[in-house]
């Protein structure tokens, strides 16, 4: 009888110590914060007088100026000999604006 007397009361304490330990002060269902993060390829904002050029060069031909806030979507970066840095864009396609015939992809001076 002590014998099964002790191993309820072991028993008990055993749940009375380590049950509340899973659970968050107050016993309510404990949830973690959503995290949103920026996605990698997320569109950007041209600026103001920003050219589109065919090529990664001061020389090369522009193919559109782009108007102030135009949704651009990052493809790379390039540094070229001289340490001017520029970057290959492509006009991001969104619901409110239609597809144009005019070019969707070059590079930007940075």
């Amino acid at each position: 009888m002590a014998l099964t007397s002790l191993l309820r009361w072991s028993w008990l304490l055993a749940v009375a110590l380590l049950a509340p330990a899973a659970l968050p002060a107050g016993g309510a269902d404990r949830r973690q914060p959503e995290v949103r993060r920026r996605e990698a390829g997320g569109p950007l904002l041209s600026g103001a007088d920003a050219l589109l050029q065919g090529s990664p060069r001061v020389a090369a031909p522009t193919l559109r100026r782009l108007e102030l806030g135009t949704p651009l979507q990052l493809l790379r970066r390039w540094r070229a000999d001289n340490g001017q840095e520029w970057i290959q864009v492509q006009v991001a396609r969104t619901a409110a604006m239609p597809v144009e015939a005019q070019p969707q992809r070059g590079w930007l001076h940075g």
